[in-house]
């Protein structure tokens, strides 16, 4: 299923910048910080599957630059745990995202709660069934069951947020895809269709939304080692350690040297600069977060002979 694994300005210059190159430095945010530059002051966001991983990193990352966040899953007690540890500028709500209504209920919550809705980012997916021999033991029910979770529940998101947002003729809609869905192979074809979906969606819907001031846009993450990313991959390697999957995700699946891993709060950060309005001429694209792994293809080298 998976690739083969591979393991393994001057300080004085800057005291002495002139005030008004300073300035000008300041004033375009090259010292800004994720944790301090406020990007997404004054934006309302929906998020769908915020409790944990990274969509949890992502309403934390969201508040942190000034939005107001409301935090969507099916995971009741760690939703509403995460809403009180962001403080008063987060809530959560319960949205099953196979239902269309609770999606649109999230979208009104968000209007009637603070006037509009600024950014929708539909996040929300499972794996679906990962351990398939050949296209022969697919299983469609399963098939159907992934579909809806994670490419029509992305449909849903679009069509309510677009709702909400056109009249208004400003919005960011963001969808979680998947490096499983620019690369075939990296794992069972079910959830690689249903991510390839998503990017099909996003591309189908940004012209026509984008005429009226909404940008449509997806977000390709890698595997990271959370605990979504992991019992996946279980699935698949049903006899190796929780430690030794972490590897296989950090290490096999890495593409990238100097001991750089691949962490939630980069999907979260690539997320704040679709939602910005740095990103207001960045439509229709596909933001794949992978290191490099989907560039290319290493080459199929023969057996050792004898």
């Amino acid at each position: 299923m998976f690739r083969p694994m591979q393991v393994a300005i001057r300080g004085e210059s800057r005291r002495a910048a002139p005030a008004a190159v300073a300035g000008f430095v300041s004033h375009y945010g090259y010292y800004s910080t994720a944790s301090n530059s406020q990007r997404l002051a004054g934006k309302v966001a929906v998020i769908t599957g915020a409790a944990s991983g990274i969509g949890k990193a992502t309403a934390a990352e969201f508040v942190r630059n000034g939005a107001k966040v409301i935090l969507t899953d099916i995971q009741d007690d760690l939703g509403h745990a995460v809403a009180a540890e962001l403080g008063p500028d987060a809530a959560y709500a319960r949205c099953d995202v196979t239902d269309e209504a609770q999606i649109a209920a999230a979208v009104d919550l968000a209007v009637a709660r603070h006037g509009r809705l600024d950014i929708m980012h539909n996040h929300a997916g499972v794996t679906g069934r990962m351990a398939m021999h050949s296209v022969g033991s697919l299983d469609l029910a399963d098939f159907d069951r992934t579909m809806a979770t994670n490419a029509r529940s992305a449909v849903a998101g679009i069509k309510h947020a677009a709702r909400v947002m056109v009249p208004r003729r400003s919005g960011c809609i963001i969808c979680t895809a998947s490096t499983a869905g620019v690369l075939g192979g990296i794992v069972a074809p079910t959830y690689g269709i249903s991510k390839a979906a998503v990017i099909g969606a996003v591309r189908a819907f940004a012209g026509e939304l984008g005429r009226h001031g909404v940008r449509v846009n997806a977000i390709s993450p890698h595997g990271i080692a959370t605990r979504f990313g992991l019992r996946g991959l279980a699935e698949l390697f049903p006899e190796a350690s929780e430690g030794e999957l972490k590897r296989m995700v950090e290490t096999g699946m890495n593409e990238m040297g100097g001991g750089t891993v691949l962490e939630v709060e980069d999907i979260a950060r690539a997320a704040v600069y679709l939602a910005s309005d740095e990103a207001k001429y960045v439509n229709g694209h596909n933001l794949v977060v992978d290191g490099g792994y989907t560039v290319g293809k290493a080459a199929n080298k023969p057996a050792p002979a004898g």
